[in-house]
């Protein structure tokens, strides 16, 4: 087409598009008019982050020796965050990631202190950053109220320190059991008229210090001033409860042997030691115990809660060769002091009866030691003075303790003079007195039904299932610094009692203390069929 008529013909196209919209006709379906200046759209910039700031205006007051926890809160900027924090009184800690200021309070530290936290976000390139000081207030220790009757906490502390009325173990417990009215076992004849038990009478095993100081010695201590330390145990260290104990310097070893004297063979009597923690009613008891330059050494080691009893594995022994505790069947003077013995009394024959399996024993006891077949004696057997028997003669100290082997009665509990019988040395006992109870004769006690049937179980024969199982065991945090408290908690099904090998006794599922340094930390769980383990290492920095 010719340019003129091409100019012609698109002006005409133009005035009749104007016509069109000028006619109302709002619609053309054939003509699209692109827009001649095209250009690309304008980015819409980020908004700027709003200003960082920690938003938290005050703490809660925290009270020295409690758990505290306070969560610092901050906005604006970019997350995460990251907190920090200056002037945090001795054993609070800040959570670098969260913000929450947690810990226990250290002695001293009560009063109000300023705090000042900062928050760094995560803006690129550079970070922002925020402060705040705060104030907190550390309220003193509370008072504890005064222990309750019942509780370990009213013993007395020291060696041979006075119970104050406390029995250990639950009311219920077998040492603590009234079995004046139980049924005498179907083999009392028996046992009764055999070699080992007619024939014989009492022996009192206890004086004044005056008169030997002989008798089983005890201590009273409160760990949390008195330092857990560790126990080298030696010869049993596989049926032991092998861990840290509030054993301080002076504990007294029964028989006094010189500190560093010819270990492992050198010992007088049994060497035990028994130490009494009232901060956590825990029993410690050891064997053939051994001090030497600070250390201690043991050819055994167990723990007893005496809030709990426990069953210990069936064929374990213990500190006694019954696999019992030793200090709960002591008679002590301030029991006697106080009118009443209200528990069974341990004692000792010199045979036992044998198997190839290591002898006997029936419950309560757990282990053997069998000497002899041809007696009728085993492990755990409860005897009772008989009910006929007149006491009237006796002194009032004698019948008190006559009165005990009526109602309680006493338990066989290791291997040793026939029919001895224990307690604990005092300046106050009158030995001429004591003497009184040995013209007691044999023939004068019966046997209570025993469980299971005479002869009872041997390492053979004895129950079998499975060990306790541990679900869990962590730590609250799992990485600290020194001087910061730790938190451990655990999980654990079907068992009789807890210990974690440098924490000593434990109860109740957590625990919390303060580290000191890295360490593995073993917990262990027992039951009346054997042991599980959980280990976890504590990161301190």
């Amino acid at each position: 087409m010719p340019a003129l008529r091409k100019f012609a013909f698109f002006a005409a196209l133009a005035t009749l598009s104007g016509l069109a919209m000028l006619s109302g006709c709002t619609s053309s379906p054939d003509l699209k008019v692109a827009d001649p200046s095209p250009s690309s759209p304008t980015p819409t910039p980020a908004p700027a982050p709003n200003p960082l700031a920690i938003t938290t205006g005050s703490l809660a007051a925290a009270t020295v020796g409690s758990a505290y926890s306070a969560p610092i809160v901050a906005s604006g900027g970019n997350t995460p965050y990251a907190f920090s924090a200056t002037g945090l009184p001795s054993g609070l800690t800040i959570a670098g990631p969260t913000g929450t200021i947690s810990g226990t309070p250290a002695a001293n530290t009560s009063g109000t202190t300023s705090i000042t936290i900062t928050v760094t976000d995560s803006t690129q390139p550079t970070a922002l950053t925020a402060s705040a000081t705060l104030s907190l207030t550390i309220n003193p220790a509370a008072v504890a109220p005064p222990p309750t009757a019942g509780s370990c906490k009213v013993m007395s502390l020291g060696a041979n320190a006075s119970l104050n009325g406390y029995v250990p173990f639950p009311a219920a417990n077998v040492w603590n059991t009234d079995i004046s009215a139980a049924p005498l076992d179907p083999n009392n004849t028996l046992i009764t008229t055999a070699a080992g038990f007619t024939g014989l009478h009492l022996h009192h095993n206890f004086s004044s210090v005056a008169a030997g100081n002989t008798g089983i010695p005890y201590i009273v201590v409160d760990s949390s001033t008195t330092p857990l330390v560790p126990i080298n145990v030696i010869d049993y260290a596989g049926q032991s409860d092998v861990a840290n104990a509030p054993y301080p310097l002076d504990a007294p070893i029964e028989g006094s042997p010189a500190d560093c004297s010819g270990w492992p063979d050198t010992y007088v009597g049994d060497s035990h030691v028994l130490v009494l923690d009232r901060a956590t009613c825990a029993l410690y008891e050891t064997y053939n115990t051994h001090r030497c330059n600070g250390a201690w050494n043991s050819s055994s080691e167990t723990i007893w809660d005496m809030d709990n009893y426990e069953q210990r594995p069936w064929s374990w022994t213990s500190a006694d060769a019954a696999g019992l505790p030793i200090f709960p069947g002591l008679i002590r003077y301030d029991e006697v002091q106080s009118g009443a013995i209200n528990h069974a009394i341990r004692f000792t024959m010199q045979q036992t009866k044998n198997d190839a399996n290591n002898g006997y024993f029936v419950y309560p006891a757990s282990h053997a030691a069998g000497t002899v077949w041809g007696v009728n004696n085993v492990m755990g057997m409860r005897i009772r003075l008989k009910a006929a028997f007149d006491i009237s003669a006796f002194s009032k100290t004698n019948q008190i303790i006559l009165t005990a082997m009526k109602k309680y009665g006493m338990i066989l509990a290791d291997n040793g003079g026939y029919f001895f019988f224990q307690g604990v040395a005092d300046p106050r006992w009158n030995d001429s007195d004591l003497l009184n109870l040995d013209t007691i004769q044999s023939s004068n006690f019966e046997v209570v039904q025993m469980t299971p049937a005479f002869p009872g179980y041997d390492s053979a024969s004895a129950p079998t299932g499975p060990p306790p199982t541990i679900n869990s065991f962590t730590a609250s945090p799992a990485t600290v610094s020194a001087g910061s408290p730790v938190t451990f908690t655990w999980t654990t099904t079907n068992d009789s009692y807890d210990f974690i090998d440098k924490l000593g006794a434990v109860r109740g599922g957590t625990v919390t203390f303060t580290p000191t340094a890295t360490a593995t930390y073993t917990l262990n769980a027992t039951n009346q069929y054997g042991r599980s383990t959980k280990q976890l290492t504590l990161t301190v920095h």
